[in-house]
C-alpha cells in the first residue's frame, strides 16, 4: 500500500494503479486495439448478411431474412466442390511444405559453426520476405511466361514451352514454390529464437555421453522446440481454410480455374464483381465455421498428444 495524499491509501494491486504505472505501454496499444475492433470485431455484425437477401437500399436491418438459403444455394452449387477441394488441397500442401521447410532452415542454420555464414544465410533468405507480393508475383509471371527463364529451362528438358500458368496442373506447384521462396526465411525466424533458448549444458553431457549430432538433433534438438512447432502448427491448422486471396487472384485466370479457385477468391468475385453481397457473405462465413472448428480439434488433439497447446 501506498499513500497518495495525506491519510489515503492506494492499493498498488489496483486496476488504477496499474494503468498510472505503465501508462506508457497502455497508450501504445491504443492503435492495436483500434485496428482490432475497426477490422476484426466490428464488421462481425456484417454476418448477418448471409442470411438475408441483403439489398443496400433497405441495409442490415431491413433488407428480407431468408434463413439458410444462401448456404444452401452454395452446397448445391457446381462451384462448391471445386472451391472447397481446391482450397483444402492448397492447404495441406502448404502445410505440408511452407510449414515445415522453416523448421528445416533453422535447424540447418543451427548447424552452421561459421557466425559469419550463418548471418549470411539468415540475411538471404529473409530478404524476399520484404519484397512486396505485387512484385513477388510479376517475378513469378515473367519467369513462367513464354519466354521467361524457367520456362526456357523446363523447354529444354522437353516441356512444351506454353506458358506455365497456362496450365491447371502447374499452378499448385507454382504457388507453393513461390511461396515457400518467400517466407521460407522469416518463418524460420521463431524456430532459430526457440533453438538459442537450448541449454547448452544438454549438448556438452550428450557429448560426455558419447552422442553424435544425429543423436542430439533427435533426443535434445527437436524435443526443445517442439512446443514451439505445436503451437505454430495449431495457429496454422486454424486458418488453413484462408489461402492468401491476394495471391491467388494476382496469379489466377479462367484458364487455371480448375485448379486455383479457392473460397477466398470466390467471395471476391462474387461479392465485389458479381455484387451478390448475401451469398458471398455466407460462404465467407461457412469458411469462418470451418476454420474455428479445425482450429478447436487440433488444440485438443494436441493437448491430448503433446500435452502442448493454445489453452
Amino acid at each position: 500500500m501506498a499513500k497518495n495524499k495525506p491519510g489515503k491509501l492506494i492499493n498498488k494491486n489496483s486496476l488504477s494503479w496499474d494503468l498510472f504505472q505503465n501508462r506508457s505501454l497502455y497508450i501504445l496499444m491504443i492503435p492495436v486495439i483500434v485496428y482490432y475492433l475497426l477490422f476484426h470485431y466490428l464488421p462481425m455484425y456484417g454476418a448477418i448478411m448471409a442470411f438475408q437477401d441483403y439489398s443496400p437500399m433497405k441495409g442490415l436491418f431491413g433488407s428480407d431474412f431468408v434463413g439458410f438459403d444462401n448456404f444452401l444455394s452454395f452446397f448445391d452449387s457446381f462451384y462448391f466442390y471445386r472451391v472447397v477441394g481446391n482450397t483444402l488441397i492448397i492447404s495441406f500442401l502448404s502445410l505440408a511444405f511452407e510449414f515445415t521447410t522453416p523448421i528445416i532452415l533453422a535447424l540447418l542454420i543451427n548447424e552452421l559453426r561459421s557466425k559469419n555464414l550463418s548471418s549470411l544465410v539468415k540475411t538471404i533468405s529473409v530478404f524476399p520476405h520484404f519484397i512486396s507480393l505485387v512484385i513477388v508475383i510479376g517475378m513469378v509471371k515473367d519467369f513462367t511466361s513464354m519466354n521467361g527463364i524457367i520456362n526456357q529451362l523446363m523447354m529444354g528438358l522437353g516441356y512444351d514451352g506454353l506458358g506455365m500458368l497456362q496450365k491447371p496442373e502447374l499452378f499448385r506447384p507454382i504457388y507453393i514454390l513461390s511461396g515457400i521462396w518467400q517466407n521460407v526465411g522469416w518463418d524460420s525466424i521463431i524456430y532459430i529464437a526457440a533453438l538459442m533458448a537450448i541449454d547448452q549444458t544438454l549438448y556438452e553431457a550428450a557429448e560426455i555421453d558419447g552422442a553424435g549430432q544425429w543423436q542430439k538433433l533427435l533426443k535434445i534438438t527437436i524435443p526443445c522446440i517442439l512446443p514451439t512447432i505445436v503451437v505454430m502448427f495449431i495457429l496454422r491448422v486454424g486458418n488453413i481454410m484462408n489461402v492468401g486471396f491476394e495471391k491467388i487472384i494476382l496469379l489466377y485466370n479462367p484458364i487455371n480455374y480448375e485448379t486455383s479457385d479457392v473460397i477466398s477468391s470466390f467471395v471476391y468475385r462474387k461479392g465485389l464483381i458479381d455484387f451478390q453481397w448475401s451469398y458471398a457473405s455466407a460462404v465467407g462465413l461457412f469458411n469462418s465455421v470451418i476454420n474455428l472448428v479445425l482450429l478447436l480439434m487440433a488444440n485438443k488433439l494436441s493437448k491430448k498428444v503433446t500435452q502442448s497447446s493454445l489453452w
